[in-house]
């Protein structure tokens, strides 16, 4: 993914500015369209930790986009931008009983849980209303599996849900085939595990309202990823050959960097160049910018973002770098064991762009760690018309 010529304008017309997050919401989209036109019958819920961004979520609620939201707080940032509780599935398995009633008062019905203790929340809490289970999936493929923290055991699950709908709650089942999904088979095999356990509802008379397929489609970094469309195909087949020919009423899709990641570029400055010693083939690049200040997601370096020098003389000899953030803290190395190459003779004060960065950074940056500002967003307004583009929730769903 290039720099749009909008974010190189910018950045050209801001030389002293770093660093900073330059979204370009045409990006964002051209993303949207592509992904309900690959996916059809299939609602699209953004999930909005990606990026909140209130010009994001305006945007994608005037594309006719529903929202996956985290906490209490993402419910009234949707709220403020005009988006109708109906289109919001509050997704966090992990809610504060105060959370979930404010939620149900202001008239949130979809709700996830992961266990007897949350469902016991919605019991009690939001009667009637669509509870849908998440259940683990291997994550095989991802860049990160995400199979600890949420989800429980098929095993686990049917008896939930069985619970659920006879206490009237409209069951529902979710998975997540892990962040930044490389392959687009993994979402058929947790949808062999979602098959097996809607036939074991069903033999009880029980049927599911929905279906969440969740999240993982991938943002654009340094590996290849398949295109949306391949994705597309592979998730229609497996729906259809999995839960076919009678359909839940409901599938919904749950993009967070795949619909903001591609749509951001980071323009920051080299700090500092230097070597460990005398004999040491890598040198240090310290950034402007790091791990605590948005750059959270080269934790492990499991997201590899595209780098390169901004301006100056093009064929300069390269050689490899270690990069680093600002920080008094040894955990802010962003890259060490990847292989990063930047010119021989980087200098500090050269500017430096990261792209693909629309997705977990601005929402990832401490308010102000060793002094530091929190990581600074400008969003490049649509240009596109959306009297043209608009999708709506009836389309996305048809």
């Amino acid at each position: 993914m290039t720099l749009t010529q909008r974010q190189r304008d910018h950045i050209d017309a801001h030389p002293d500015r770093s660093p900073y997050v330059v979204l370009d919401l045409d990006v964002v989209a051209h993303k949207y369209v592509e992904l309900v036109e690959s996916l059809p019958g299939v609602a699209v819920y953004y999930a909005v930790k990606a990026n909140p961004a209130p010009d994001v979520l305006s945007l994608l609620n005037r594309m006719g986009s529903s929202f996956d939201v985290a906490s209490i707080g993402e419910v009234r940032q949707c709220l403020d931008v005009g988006v109708q509780p109906q289109q919001m599935s509050f997704g966090n398995t992990v809610k504060k009983a105060s959370a979930v009633r404010e939620a149900v008062e202001l008239g949130v019905t979809t709700f996830a849980f992961d266990s007897d203790s949350e469902l016991d929340k919605l019991i009690e809490l939001a009667p009637g209303s669509i509870a849908f289970c998440r259940v683990l999936c291997d994550g095989l493929g991802a860049a990160w599996p995400l199979s600890r923290k949420f989800g429980c055991t098929p095993g686990l699950a049917v008896g939930m849900l069985r619970r659920a709908a006879r206490s009237g709650l409209r069951p529902g089942i979710s998975f997540h085939v892990g962040s930044q999904q490389f392959d687009p088979a993994a979402w058929d095999r947790a949808l062999a595990l979602v098959a097996d356990l809607r036939a074991e509802l069903r033999a009880d008379g029980i049927e599911l309202e929905l279906v969440n397929l969740g999240g993982g489609l991938p943002g654009s970094y340094v590996e290849r990823v398949p295109p949306t469309a391949e994705y597309g195909r592979a998730i229609t087949d497996a729906v259809r050959r999995r839960l076919g020919p009678a359909l839940p009423p409901q599938l919904l899709v749950e993009p967070g960097r795949y619909l903001v990641g591609d749509a951001g570029a980071l323009a920051c400055e080299v700090v500092t160049v230097g070597r460990k010693s005398a004999s040491d083939e890598h040198r240090w690049v310290y950034l402007d910018v790091g791990a605590f200040s948005g750059l959270a997601e080269t934790l492990g370096e499991a997201i590899r973002y595209p780098i390169e020098v901004y301006g100056g003389a093009p064929g300069r000899a390269s050689g490899p770098v270690v990069l680093a953030g600002p920080t008094c803290d040894s955990a802010d190395i962003l890259y060490e064991t990847v292989d990063y190459e930047l010119p021989l003779d980087l200098r500090p004060g050269e500017r430096i762009v990261i792209r693909s960065v629309g997705a977990y950074t601005t929402s990832y940056s401490t308010v102000g760690f060793n002094g530091f500002p929190p990581l600074e967003l400008e969003v490049l307004p649509a240009t596109v018309d959306l009297s043209v583009v608009r999708l709506s929730p009836e389309r996305a769903s048809a």
